[in-house]
């Protein structure tokens, strides 16, 4: 029994991850290069490995014949009777090739080929270990910045942050631990390329799957997430158990769930809403904290008209438009907001026109998507701020509240 080759792939198993079997057609294939540096030619040549006792036999495949051509492809029936007794002219013979006897280059070469082999399949046992991870968030160590990317160790293998997946504000200091989305792995000569972001809505949602339980076991389902990454995140939840307040699990005791999803953010505020299938009520929901005094959604334009008390409309409409466009992405409707003098003085306006008739509204007419990566055109109409009085330090900052809307700073 070959034990030291025993032992050797043992460990090799272990610490690669490579399969033996793999391991074993390396190295039939490398002595068959080596017969083929050594003789010249090697489509006659055969290995046999015992996969339990790692004992292995090489032999060529030889044709008796009475006068020998090609060394290689005959043997003479003197020497043939060498090996068996019983041979005759016309049999095929196997004669064992010793490969002690090979030359050090082709000992050189049989090696490479079984490094080569080793290193290919090192290379994909790590892509398919991170291919599986795609789409998911994973914790990574910050190396070093390259250019103005990242190069982040993910265990083992490296990832890049590049400059468009960044927060902006954020830096990171090598050996630092941070979460990361992976967006994409493609598998390359030189290994797994995986790309990663901060940036992206899903880093959220994920990990507010990892934190709360309730999402993990499908109590709680996140329905529609918006982002604008390093300021920002509406998410809109729904709970499949009655007894289950969807906000609130999300939130946590005194918002230690929401607060530490906040710190892995670096600050980046979210607000948590319920989700609601009546387009009304959801577009009031997403545009909270600001108070709503009437909405009339069209499920079939997929546009909204919202009016809000005239000290709200700077809160509705958010800093720079913030609060509404998170609103609209949210809810995948076109939102204009008014305030009631506004409103009041539009042509033709009158109260009932904005009161939301649930008959009028089919569910099958909307469509509860999340996230959807091209936001596109901008997706809400609003008065502009000069026109609202809108004031910057009045705009966007308010606390949790426990009837509607979430939001951690």
């Amino acid at each position: 029994m070959n034990k030291e080759l025993m032992e050797a792939l043992d460990i090799l198993e272990k610490e690669k991850e490579i399969s033996k079997e793999i391991l074993f057609e390396a190295i039939e294939n490398s002595l068959i290069t080596a017969c083929k540096n050594h003789f010249g030619k090697a489509d006659n040549i055969k290995v046999e490995i015992d996969r339990d006792t790692c004992d292995f036999l090489c032999y060529a495949e030889k044709e008796v014949v009475e006068e020998v051509e090609d060394d290689v492809l005959q043997i003479s029936l003197e020497d043939a009777q060498e090996v068996s007794k019983k041979a005759k002219i016309g049999d095929m013979l196997h004669v064992e090739i010793k490969s002690k006897e090979f030359g050090r280059i082709a000992t050189q070469n049989a090696k490479n080929v079984i490094l080569q082999k080793i290193r290919e399949e090192e290379r994909s046992v790590i892509y398919n270990q991170y291919y599986e991870k795609e789409k998911d968030v994973v914790t990574g160590i910050v190396q070093r910045y390259i250019g103005r990317n990242i190069s982040i160790n993910l265990g083992k293998a490296d990832a890049i942050l590049n400059e468009s997946e960044q927060v902006r504000g954020e830096n990171f200091k090598p050996t630092e631990r941070i979460k990361v989305y992976i967006l994409e792995v493609k598998n390359t000569p030189k290994g797994p390329r995986i790309l990663v972001s901060r940036t992206h809505p899903e880093l959220v949602k994920r990990l507010f799957e990892s934190e709360v339980t309730e999402i993990k076991d499908g109590t709680v389902e996140i329905m529609s997430i918006a982002r604008e990454a390093g300021s920002r995140t509406k998410l809109a939840v729904r709970s499949n158990n009655p007894n289950v307040d969807a906000v609130g699990a999300c939130v946590g005791i005194n918002g230690a769930r929401v607060n530490s999803i906040v710190d892995e953010l670096h600050g980046e505020k979210i607000d948590i809403v319920n989700w609601d299938e009546n387009p009304g009520n959801l577009i009031q929901n997403a545009l909270s904290p600001a108070k709503i005094v009437a909405v009339f959604a069209d499920p079939d334009e997929k546009t909204a008209k919202v009016v809000v008390p005239d000290y709200q409309l700077s809160l509705a409409i958010g800093k720079e438009g913030q609060n509404a466009r998170l609103a609209a992405r949210l809810t995948g409707y076109k939102i204009d907001i008014k305030s009631e003098t506004q409103a009041k003085d539009a042509p033709g306006f009158r109260y009932e026109d904005y009161v939301y008739d649930d008959e009028e509204y089919e569910e099958e007419d909307y469509s509860g998507e999340g996230y959807e990566e091209d936001y596109g055109e901008e997706e809400y109409e609003a008065v502009e701020p000069e026109e609202a009085g809108y004031d910057e330090d009045e705009a966007g900052d308010a606390e949790y509240d426990e009837e509607g809307s979430g939001e951690a700073e």
